[in-house]
């Protein structure tokens, strides 16, 4: 048998100070350590990588986090962003080609809010980049003055599609509470994705891949932070490792036929 499966965690590349850094948040990083039962490895963002195949072969997951920055819209088609938005397009051309690739290949896929807006592009879909600037939307973003324990608060329901993963591994309930903290959103969703929740004001919170032939889910909330305390974040991070484990198995039947 294998040992714990492997999870490959995209970075963030960050200018701090005069340098550049790649960086992944510990939330996250413990999320898959404990949550999943699994060891996260972070992957730079180097950009396109020529060595797909060979970074796919090392890994039996991949989560996609959140992220200060936003898609740049040419990636979907979309306006210039308002000024002053901050931008990875060095993530985006490490995440946009590998998505499509990780869901081909049955590797499992975890996608959290900025992950989520990837995911979405990345399956042709088109980001609003200012939810609370289009009529009949709410305010999704987080409140930057208050404690970081209440920006991470549950923030509103979302309705879970009946029958859907999300809504078994809820235990059928269709309402969960969920933290917000993102002003881009899903315009137009992607090709072969099929929605599991919805805010009330209607904007979706939470996709699958149709088709995939494994765990391929993305939410627009943050189920890393502090996910020992929510039974809902618990339930989706082991589902995410249990998925990872039996590809690891699969793999390593596979390695030594």
């Amino acid at each position: 048998m294998p040992g714990k499966p492997l999870i490959g965690v995209p970075a963030d590349r960050r200018l701090l100070g005069h340098h550049y850094f790649h960086c992944v948040g510990e939330k996250y990083l413990n999320a898959v350590a404990v949550g999943a039962g699994a060891i996260p490895v972070v992957i730079p963002s180097f950009g396109d990588s020529p060595n797909l195949e060979e970074l796919l072969s090392r890994f039996d997951g991949i989560l996609l986090t959140g992220s200060a920055s936003n898609v740049e819209p040419h990636r979907y088609g979309g306006p210039s962003s308002a000024p002053g938005t901050l931008h990875d397009p060095q993530r985006d051309a490490t995440t946009l080609p590998l998505i499509p690739r990780v869901v081909e290949a049955g590797m499992p896929l975890l996608a959290i809010c900025r992950g989520f807006q990837e995911m979405n592009v990345a399956f042709g879909g088109t980001l609003w980049q200012r939810i609370h600037e289009v009529d009949g939307f709410s305010d999704h973003r987080e409140d930057l003055e208050a404690p970081v324990d209440t920006q991470y608060g549950p923030a509103h329901e979302v309705e879970l599609v009946p029958g859907s993963f999300l809504h078994q591994l809820a235990g059928g309930q269709n309402q969960i509470q969920v933290n917000s903290l993102h002003s881009q959103g899903v315009q137009t969703l992607g090709r072969g994705l099929d929605i599991e929740a919805r805010a009330p004001d209607g904007i979706v919170e939470a996709f699958r891949v149709r088709n995939a032939p494994s765990f391929a889910h993305a939410v627009q909330w943050h189920p890393e932070w502090k996910f020992q305390d929510n039974p809902f974040s618990r339930a989706l991070f082991a589902a995410f490792g249990e998925s990872a484990r039996q590809y690891a198995t699969a793999r390593a039947r596979k390695d030594r036929l």
